[in-house]
């Protein structure tokens, strides 16, 4: 009686250890350990989250290259030069900086020299003639703002009815104000001496983003200086001064000369851009949303569990500020490779609430993140906490008795106490603990034997001592294997 309480009491307790394993498990991504590698980064960049960790965010909005584009120098990746690859680098005494206003780079300039650029025959001031519809845009974050700093220069010359005129595009600090100046650009404009000047209605303020954009339209000849997309001031360039009843003076370039970024500023200037752009483009150009607001996406690599994994909860450290939003993603499955951007199809979960019916050997999560209405305020992932179970490995049986005969082994074995099993693998070979044997007619190491107590290992060679061991396998996949039995050994002979 003693001994079958006792037996009772044992299986009882292995169930209970073997049950253990089935408890939660965590995989921490991000947080202090740092994020790995993603397999997708879709406008969300690394940054600064909670506790002072990386995060997850969205990418400022950058300006991007279009067919539209005839200039763009964003200082990203910490470098200078024109994305558009029209305009080289005659000479540079920007620094890249890491506090800019888009994207990751803006460009430091320190007082003198800033950034020559000349650019090809594709260009607008790399050859002669109209130029047409342009606008020029930059961010400028200005350190003093002092009388006579000059942010933009153009110089050069035209010859008109044989006369050499002198032009100029500038743009320079005065009482500070930004005050542009156009002279001998239009054609056949001469009132003030062929000179036209815009001033910003507003005060530049010292260590403030503010965002600078002149532009002209040539189906209207409306020349209007922006900042932060409100209008400071504007001239109708025709013969009437008004937008009707007149001719327009359309802007001509005459010999091809670099342009001048910042050659007399101190301060920060981030997305320098021209563009040949068309006033009906103009209000959806000067938008400036900090970031997208279409938002954007990361994905995790496939994180492989363990067969028939189930996937409970994801467990996200985030910041969303108001209008903000985050929404996550999972799918899984047991081969990747054959996965792509919409199979396995992405099953939408929610942060801290418990997944139901996601299984497999691996995983894979994405999280989309969205700014607020106005484009200014960006949501974080500084952590994610995946919690998952784990099908339980089985347990091997107790005891394996070996017997020998002629050229064959007979294993035998009680059943696992675990019934969880779905049946056993027999590992055989000549060595102890190397269960390598290819001489059995069962097959190579390890056998499938199935759902049995006894198997006999044939076609061994008599006077040869082999070792074996049993493993028993979950019964929702056999390659859920549970640990080897005690190792047993034993010589065939007649």
């Amino acid at each position: 009686m003693f001994k079958k309480t006792s037996l009772l009491i044992l299986t009882v307790f292995t169930l209970f250890l073997n049950s253990a394993f089935a408890l939660d498990k965590t995989l921490v991504l991000g947080g202090k350990d740092g994020w790995p590698r993603l397999s997708r980064m879709d406008g969300v960049v690394l940054g600064k989250g909670k506790f002072g960790y990386g995060a997850m965010v969205l990418a400022t909005n950058s300006r991007r290259l279009d067919s539209d584009t005839d200039i763009l120098v964003n200082f990203e990746g910490g470098t200078v030069k024109d994305e558009s690859g029209k305009y080289k680098v005659v000479t540079n005494a920007i620094v890249p900086s890491s506090k800019s206003y888009m994207g990751k780079y803006s460009g430091l300039a320190l007082g003198k020299g800033g950034v020559s650029l000349s650019g090809n025959s594709e260009t607008i001031f790399g050859k002669s003639g109209s130029t047409g519809s342009f606008l020029i845009e930059f961010w400028l974050r200005p350190a003093i703002a002092e009388n006579g700093e000059i942010v933009f220069s153009w110089r050069s010359s035209r010859t008109v009815a044989n006369y050499p005129l002198y032009q100029m595009i500038t743009a320079s600090f005065t009482n500070n104000h930004l005050q542009w100046g156009f002279t001998n650009v239009f054609n056949g404009y001469v009132d003030n001496g062929g000179e036209i000047t815009l001033t910003s209605y507003r005060t530049i303020v010292p260590d403030q983003w503010m965002h600078h954009s002149i532009s002209f339209d040539q189906d209207t000849g409306l020349l209007e200086y922006r900042i932060n997309g409100l209008l400071e001031s504007l001239k109708y360039v025709t013969t009437s001064g008004h937008e009707t009843g007149g001719s327009i003076y359309n802007p001509v370039i005459g010999v091809p000369a670099a342009i001048d970024i910042c050659p007399e500023y101190t301060g920060m200037i981030d997305d320098f851009r021209i563009q040949r752009t068309s006033v009906s483009e103009i209000a959806e150009t000067l938008r400036h949303d900090t970031y997208k607001t279409d938002g954007g996406r990361f994905e995790t690599e496939p994180i492989l569990l363990s067969p028939e994994t189930q996937l409970k909860k994801i467990d996200a450290l985030v910041n969303i500020p108001a209008q903000t939003d985050i929404e996550f993603f999972v799918r899984s499955g047991d081969n990747y490779y054959n996965w792509t951007d919409s199979y396995p199809e992405w099953i939408p979960v929610k942060n801290k609430k418990d997944i139901e019916n996601v299984r497999g050997l691996y995983f894979q999560i994405a999280a989309e993140l969205y700014p607020d209405g106005n484009g200014k305020n960006s949501p974080s992932v500084t952590e994610m906490k995946i919690v998952y179970e784990e099908v339980p490995s089985p347990l091997p049986p107790f005891t394996v008795i070996p017997v020998p005969g002629d050229g064959q082994v007979t294993l035998e074995w009680s059943h696992s106490v675990d019934d969880t099993v779905g049946g056993y693998y027999i590992f055989y070979g000549d060595r102890p603990s190397e269960y390598l044997g290819r001489e059995s007619s069962l097959g190579v190491s390890p056998v499938d034997v199935g759902n049995v107590n006894s198997v006999t290992v044939t076609g061994l060679k008599n006077g040869k001592i082999y070792y074996f061991a049993v493993a028993s396998y979950s019964k929702y996949d056999s390659k859920i294997m549970g640990d080897l039995s005690k190792e047993v050994y034993a010589r065939p002979r007649k």
